[in-house]
């Protein structure tokens, strides 16, 4: 039975493929076909989780293949999925990838990197848990450096009388001056708690990071390298009572936290619940000519191929093993076909799904439904300089026009020509803003604002009368 709820670690595990589609279009318009797919492939991991460990060690993920043109949400529907569940995740691009013997990166570094962000993400949970505690103990810490600040010099204790147990104790204090102290700790306790003291400074002491050696893009702790052989060195920092607490809440929970227990669940989960994203995968689809860079293109696939398979990578936490992962690769696939890929890569990804590209409806949906709207980021954004902003809807639908119009005449990059959209928009808004003496600006984007305050509306227009 724990082994089950191991397997189902994570947020909303139990949610149903319509309710995942359901959460996702709050973010992503269209593609209700990529979404099913990938809700589908969700389900299936809960209901995997849930069959006797032998039929469960038969079961694998169906990996799926996202095609379509850039700025669709591909990329974003994978990102939701992954924190919809808060499972381990990480997007890389295939482009960085070389085959062994070129310049590059190792393909293995990919599961390195996702182990990575799961051990992260389950320190993080763990850290959450303990934080009430730690809080209590960095305030004992805290009292006691604001009674005894740190003294930097000796003691006046021989190092070889340390050694020998023949240093000199400092005398038991009476019981009157126990009360003493407790009364000045309560003091100062109920004086941190209400904030008197939050600028006051002191010093502190805090653990120096082990030195960092960087091997190929990727920084390598020396401290771990040598076992933890390396005595731990200190320093001191002059900081506020407010730092300080922060400081002191992260080092006890540090202490407080079981590593071991993080790395098993990390790499459980790693195993189990791990989403890797493949992005440009089209761009390393290539057949071998006997030289140039299609030798390097073939490689890369052959070498990607062993990690999509299922295979156990060595990380510093303990072998992974990736044959349950569930792996998502996308591309627009322009110059080069899916029948491009090597056949054996080609099998692994049996679930293909097709992006379309943004309509004006799509845009205007963009800009109103979704819960990150643009709309809402720029109003949000403005309003700290007290720049209110309001959009008509027919100003929406000019910039869902001109949208689509400039992907249609120029690169389509799909849902990011809005942002250029905007930036140009609102760029004499942007830099007129802000001050102390700015006055509240109420301002209404009107479809004549947008025409008037966008070259690109002028520049589609003049297309127009040329033949």
């Amino acid at each position: 039975m724990s082994e089950l709820i191991a397997l189902n670690a994570g947020k909303n595990h139990e949610l149903t493929p319509r309710e995942v589609v359901r959460e996702l279009d709050r973010y992503i318009i269209g593609q209700d076909e990529a979404k099913r797919a990938v809700a589908i492939a969700l389900r299936n991991r809960y209901r995997r989780a849930q069959l006797p460990k032998e039929m469960r060690d038969e079961i694998y993920p169906k990996n799926i293949l996202m095609i379509g043109p850039t700025g669709v949400g591909k990329t974003e529907i994978a990102r939701r999925l992954a924190k919809l569940v808060e499972a381990p995740f990480i997007k890389v691009e295939a482009t960085k990838f070389t085959e062994v013997g070129y310049v590059g990166r190792d393909v293995e570094s990919i599961i390195r990197d996702l182990a990575e962000n799961a051990v992260r993400m389950v320190k993080d949970e763990h850290t959450a848990r303990v934080k009430t505690r730690a809080q209590v103990l960095a305030e004992d810490r805290l009292i006691s450096l604001l009674l005894h600040p740190l003294k930097k010099e000796n003691s006046g204790n021989n190092p070889l009388d340390i050694l020998l147990g023949r240093a000199k104790q400092q005398p038991e204090p009476t019981e009157e001056e126990k009360e003493e102290i407790g009364r000045k700790r309560e003091e100062v306790r109920q004086q941190l708690r209400s904030g008197q003291l939050e600028n006051q400074e002191l010093e502190i002491e805090v653990e120096e990071a082990a030195p960092q050696l960087e091997v190929g893009g990727a920084s390598i702790s020396l401290g771990d390298m040598m076992g933890g052989m390396m005595p731990k060195r200190t320093k001191m920092r002059h900081v506020k009572v407010k730092e300080a607490r922060e400081i002191l809440i992260q080092e006890e929970s540090q202490k407080l936290i079981d590593e071991d227990a993080v790395k098993e669940e990390a790499i459980r989960r790693c195993e189990q619940s791990g989403i890797v994203f493949l992005d440009e995968i089209d761009k390393i689809a290539g057949r071998s000519s006997g030289s140039g860079p299609d030798v390097s293109r073939e490689g890369v696939q052959r070498d990607i191929l062993p990690i999509v398979e299922g295979s156990t990578v060595n990380t510093k936490y303990g072998p992974v093993r990736t044959d349950f992962m569930l792996f998502i690769g996308a591309g627009a696939f322009h110059v080069a076909k899916v029948d491009d890929l090597i056949p054996e890569l080609q099998g692994r990804f049996p679930v293909r799904v097709y992006l379309k590209s943004l309509t004006q409806e799509d845009f205007v949906s963009i800009l109103t439904k979704t819960d990150n709207a643009i709309t809402r980021q720029y109003t949000a954004l403005l309003e700290v300089d007290k720049v209110h902003l309001t959009f008509d809807e027919d100003a929406l639908n000019e910039i869902a026009r001109i949208a689509m119009l400039s992907n249609e005449m120029g690169e389509d990059i799909g849902a990011r020509r809005l942002h250029a959209v905007f930036e140009e928009l609102l760029e004499d808004v942007s830099f007129n803003a802000g001050g102390d003496n700015m006055p509240d600006v109420y301002l209404t984007i009107s479809a004549d604002y947008v025409k008037e305050h966008l070259k690109t509306a002028k520049e589609i227009d003049m297309r127009r009368y040329i033949l």
